[in-house]
Order: structure tokens, then sequence, then C-alpha cells
């Protein structure tokens, strides 16, 4: 069988399958049925076990000690313990004779897996998994269909009760989706009504089984693939997925709540009262936004905690561009899949105005593709060589963004905010055809102005990584018109970069570093630290501060710029000193 990749577990998560292709309660479950099956059926033929012990008893016993052990080398997930521990549950109340409301036996799992993990209760995963299973208990409440009807009838009471599962599972989790991922399926309910027998009848058994015989997963492999082909084109559908954006605790409360209330036995009129309340979790807005856009003639900077690369999100009151998208760790994983995806939808942003690559290294471009496919990108802007990989990419949309060359002159104004393009210039294009550049000397250097002509020096100079050739470039063309109140350091602070020269011409009140923690570059030196400290200027390094944010209507930089690390650090993290979020 072939390891899944990427692009399957898109597929997987927008049709709201996910589930099935994790290690999940139901392969615990199976595989305690499974081993059931078979201590049951070597008791039954021993007439010395027979004595020792009743064969329905040992083959519940077996089932828990199946279940636990597959569930240990599966890693131990929440799922997993939640099914252990309420298998376990309900063989000791069935060997002691009693039998206990449902309620009641999934509340005892849930306290035996938070004294097993307290730290369970900070995992979506324990919320997303008992609430599954409680829904599902609850839409089992039902006639059963008795034995004695006709078999079309059965078959009929049998498909309702699978759909009416499916619809209550569907509507019961989308709150919890939106609250926790932003997103929720729309094709989920079509998808999982043919997924969920599938894996339940024919998949699961059959990989179970391959671990005694390879042949069977041999024989999978064509059903898995003709399945992701059928998921990948469901995904593809232009609603298949609805996003949402990550909110404030009362409008996720409310939101659950309106859930809830959907699943109450009240007359259908009185449910569509709760269709405010996920209107919080589907169209937010400035009151529900932890982290709302700024107001017109304004910007909102974000530098992203991205390890060693760069990535910068620049908001207007109606338009998003993103500055870079970091590093490519693998062929499998890169921070536009990791962590800028979820970034974006988390905030509302449903579509970038522009995607902006400084230029051609991996910790610069190597999370662009997946942002590229995962939202509508209405422009380019680069300076790629032309045929680079990216260009290829087609968007949320499935259209190719538009792609133009990044140029000294270029300027557009989004909601009162300048945005211009200060290199690489005609000459450095001219030079860098003939193999006279380097990649990072065409590093396109972007200079954000919020209302211009009233408060030119609140800009914002993002530089990619320009190096000191560029930088004397920059300060001939512009002298002390790169004056700007935020930089974007150059080369993540390497010493080839930030000349005093430039330091000068630009003058900020705040340099922002993107450099990882403990990389291998050195990054920030030393020395260009310095040269900063000397100056005065207050440093923000994203190794300790995590994602800076700053909006120009808060009041200056150095006063107002927030270390995300601090404002939401958890508590478990240590509070940040000055020394740590900003020094001078």
């Amino acid at each position: 069988m072939q390891v899944p990749k990427p692009q399957d577990w898109d597929a997987l998560r927008d049709t709201g399958t996910a589930h099935l292709a994790a290690i999940s309660g139901m392969h615990v479950l199976m595989m305690g049925l499974l081993v059931s099956l078979v201590a049951g059926y070597g008791w039954r033929h021993s007439s010395v076990l027979m004595r020792v012990l009743p064969a329905p008893t040992s083959a519940r016993i077996a089932a828990v000690a199946g279940a636990w052990a597959y569930a240990l080398l599966a890693g131990w997930g929440i799922p997993a313990q939640r099914t252990v521990v309420m298998m376990a549950v309900v063989v000791a109340l069935r060997l002691g004779a009693r039998r206990w409301p449902w309620p009641l036996v999934l509340l005892l799992a849930a306290v035996a897996v938070t004294l097993l993990d307290p730290w369970a209760l900070s995992q979506v995963g324990f919320w997303l998994s008992f609430a599954a299973v409680g829904l599902l208990m609850l839409s089992g409440q039902q006639p059963v269909s008795t034995p004695d009807l006709p078999w079309r009838q059965r078959v009929g009471r049998a498909l309702h009760g699978g759909m009416r599962t499916q619809w209550v599972a569907w509507v019961g989790l989308a709150p919890l989706s939106l609250v926790f991922f932003q997103q929720v399926s729309l094709v989920g309910l079509l998808a999982n009504l043919v997924c969920i027998p599938l894996f339940s009848l024919v998949i699961t058994p059959l990989a179970l089984l391959g671990l005694a015989w390879s042949g069977f997963w041999d024989w999978l492999t064509p059903l898995i693939q003709c399945l992701m082909a059928v998921l990948a084109w469901l995904a593809s559908w232009r609603w298949a997925s609805v996003s949402g954006a990550m909110v404030l605790p009362w409008a996720s409360w409310l939101g659950l709540l309106a859930g809830g209330w959907m699943l109450a036995p009240v007359p259908p009129r009185w449910k569509l009262l709760a269709l405010p309340g996920l209107l919080f979790l589907l169209w937010p807005t400035s009151l529900t936004l932890p982290l709302p856009g700024p107001p017109a003639g304004h910007v909102q900077i974000l530098a992203v905690d991205i390890g060693q690369g760069t990535a910068v999100l620049v908001r207007t009151a109606r338009h998003a561009l993103l500055y870079d998208t970091g590093p490519r760790t693998s062929p499998t994983s890169d921070a536009g899949r990791r962590v800028l995806v979820g970034l974006l939808r988390g905030q509302g942003i449903r579509r970038l105005d522009t995607l902006l690559i400084s230029h051609g290294d991996i910790d610069h471009v190597g999370g662009a593709a997946s942002v590229v496919q995962a939202l509508p990108v209405a422009a380019l802007l680069s300076s790629l060589e032309h045929g680079h990989e990216l260009l290829s990419v087609p968007d949320r949309d499935g259209r190719l963004p538009p792609h133009r060359r990044c140029e000294a002159g270029q300027q557009w104004r989004w909601d009162g905010v300048l945005f211009e393009v200060l290199h690489p210039s005609s000459a450095d294009w001219a030079q860098w055809a003939s193999g006279k550049r380097s990649d990072n000397a065409m590093s396109c250097v972007l200079r954000v102005s919020p209302s211009a002509a009233q408060d030119g020096g609140r800009s914002v100079l993002l530089t990619g990584d320009v190096e000191a050739r560029g930088e004397a470039s920059l300060v001939q063309a512009w002298g002390n018109g790169l004056a700007s109140e935020v930089l974007m350091v150059p080369h993540h602070g390497s010493h080839t970069s930030s000349t005093p020269a430039f330091i000068e011409a630009v003058a900020p009140l705040v340099a922002v570093v993107q450099a990882g923690a403990r990389n291998r570059y050195g990054h920030p030196h030393a020395d260009v630290m310095t040269r900063y400290q000397a100056k005065g200027i207050a440093v923000v390094r994203s190794a300790t501060c995590g994602a800076w944010v700053w909006r120009t209507d808060m009041g200056p930089a150095s006063e107002a710029g927030r270390c995300w690390r601090k404002v939401a650090g958890g508590y478990w993290r240590t509070p940040l000193g000055p020394q740590d979020e900003v020094s001078d």
C-alpha cells in the first residue's frame, strides 16, 4: 500500500472523511472484535478452558485486551484511549450483570482518559472524539427493526437509521469543526454515507488481515486509489467546504450552543433560532475576531513565526498581501501547509489579493504552492525566473494567478494605503539576465505606507534577502526617502546585509528579525544586532517573540507592537521579560 500524499489528506479533510483514515476508535474496536472472535472460537473448543471460564466472558476480556494492545501499537491517542476505556467499562458492567445509561459510560470514559492524561483536555481530538461518540449514541436511541418484518422493510429501516446517524453527526460536529479548524465540509454528509460502510466493512478488515498476510494489502491498493480519486473529485467542487475564522470565546460558545439547539427535540421552526449563532462562526466581523483587520487608511503587519524563513501578512481594510511563504523542509512538509493556510483561514482571509515572492530561495518560496492551492490568488508578483514551478500551480479556483515580475517604480493603492516596489531596478534585471546578479540580489523590496500623503513616516519596509550591494543601490536611489518606522531586517540578520548606511537611511523605530531559533546559519549575526542597538533601534526576534503584530492606528510600533507569544502564549509558557520580547 502507498503512503498517503499531502493532496490525499487535503481531499480527506475537505470531504470530512479524514477521521476514517486516521487511527480512530473504529479501528481499535474492530481489532478488539477480531481478537474476541478468535479467542471465543478457540475457547469453545477446549473443555479444559470452558471449566475455568465461560466462553462469552473470555471473549469479552479478550476483546478489551486486543483493543488495548492495538491502541498501544497505534500510539495511544485520545480516540484509542476513549475506545479502550469504554470497552473496559462496558465489559466490567456486563461481567457484574449491570447496565449503565450510555451518558454515564461516556462520562466515566472521559474521566478515566483525563486521569490518565490531564493534558488531554487541551487537545482538539479529546472534544471531537467524545462529542462524536455522544452524538452517535444519541442518534442510536430509536426502535430497532423486528426480525419478523419483510427484508425490504428491514433494509429500509437500516438505511434510514444510517442516514439519520450521519445527519446528526454532521450537524452536531459542524460547529466544533468551525471552532477548531475554521472549516466544515458541505459534501461530508454524502462522502461519509459511502465511505463509512466501505471503511467499516471492507477497507479496515482487509487492512487488519494484512498484518497476517500482506496479499490483502495488494487487494486494497486499487480500491483505495479509486476511492481517493472520487474524494478528490468531490473536494474540487466549488462549494465542497466552507471556511470561517477563529473567533473570540463568546462567539465560539454561542455557535456550539446553536449547534446543540439544532439537534434539540423541538419543532423545526424553533430550530431556525440557532442560525444567528452559527453566522458568527461563518461570517466573522471585527466584533468576533481576536485579531481584526485595520480601518481604512491604515495597515496591519503580521510577521509570522515561520522558523528559518520569511512570511509577512500585510492587511488593509479590505485587502490582503502575503510577502513570502516560509521554508519547505521536505517534499511533503512546508510552512504554507503547516502554518500559513491555517493562519489565513483563522484570520478570515478567504482570498489573497497579491502573493509577493521576494526571490526563489527555498526559505522564501517553500510554502507558496500550498498557499496558492488552498486559496484564490488574484495576482502573483515575484522575481522568479521564467519557468519556475510555482508559475504553473493553479489556485483554489483552478486558475493560474496572473504573474508579473517586480520592478522598481511599480505602485498601487488599497484602501488609502500605498504599496511601492523599490527594488530590483530595470538595470538589475538586465544584469541578472547576463548572470551578474544572484537570487538574493534580485529580492523584491516593498514599502507599505498608510495614508502616504499624511503619514509617510509610518512606512513598513520589507526587504527579502537583499544584500550590501542592493542596499547601496537603494540608498543611492532613495536616500532618506527610505525612512520607515518598521524594517524587516534584510536576510534574517546576516552579516552580508544591514550596512550602516542602509540603517542610517531607513532609521526605523523597530527592526524585525525572522529567523529560526538556534539556526545553523547563526542568524541574526551579533555584529548586525550591535549596529541596530547602537542606533537605539528596538529589535524583535521571531524566535523569542513568536508572531509580531502591529497596526498603524494603534500607536508607534515600538509601543503598540505585540508579541503573540506573550499575548496568547498559554499557561504553560514562561512569561517573557522585556529582554526576551524586544531588545534595545
